[in-house]
């Protein structure tokens, strides 16, 4: 189940709102300029399911997606704890970085969650299947899959380079809970 909590950004420990409520997930995320909905990820995808067959799968989504924002590719990252690079890359995501372009995630399968640091507050966004997060260009964030991580998400991207981050430096991320720990 999706689930909202926003935290002080200089105490972890305070606690101003903590939601499962789609709807005020969506509102409290859009009162900081964060795109959150719930979709109907509809397909069942095998064990098998690569990325051309979910991006199949999704294509009149993705298409939707792609008018709507200007975005020109999409890809697919699906991790399950059996990939021997799920440790790298989840360090990789768990820094505080920005993005010149919108982060564009729809879960199809599983969860992870994403730390929003706007504000003065840090909102710590838990999506799992059926959810679509737009984390707007220049937001300082990270992302948690956790340490054995099962999820998929179709990536939307206007930059053909895909994921490009620059890294903030800041170590906030070490002082918020960990996704699945």
């Amino acid at each position: 189940m999706s689930r909202l909590v926003v935290h002080a950004e200089t105490d972890p420990a305070q606690v101003i709102a903590d939601t499962d409520d789609a709807a005020a997930i969506a509102r409290l995320l859009a009162e900081v300029g964060v795109r959150f909905e719930r979709w109907d990820a509809r397909h069942a995808l095998g064990i098998k399911s690569d990325a051309a067959e979910i991006l199949g799968a999704y294509a009149p989504e993705i298409a939707r997606l792609k008018a709507e924002g200007g975005y020109v590719t999409a890809d697919v990252i699906r991790l399950t704890p059996d990939n021997p690079d799920h440790p790298v890359l989840r360090r990789k995501f768990l820094d505080e970085h920005t993005h010149a372009e919108d982060e564009v995630r729809f879960f199809v399968e599983g969860e992870g969650t994403f730390y929003l640091h706007l504000g003065g507050r840090v909102f710590r966004t838990l999506c799992c299947r059926d959810d679509l997060i737009s984390v707007p260009a220049g937001t300082p964030h990270w992302f948690d899959m956790g340490p054995a991580p099962r999820f998929a998400a179709i990536r939307l991207f206007t930059n053909p380079e895909g994921w490009v981050a620059r890294f903030t430096g800041s170590p906030i991320a070490e002082g918020f809970p960990r996704h699945g720990e």
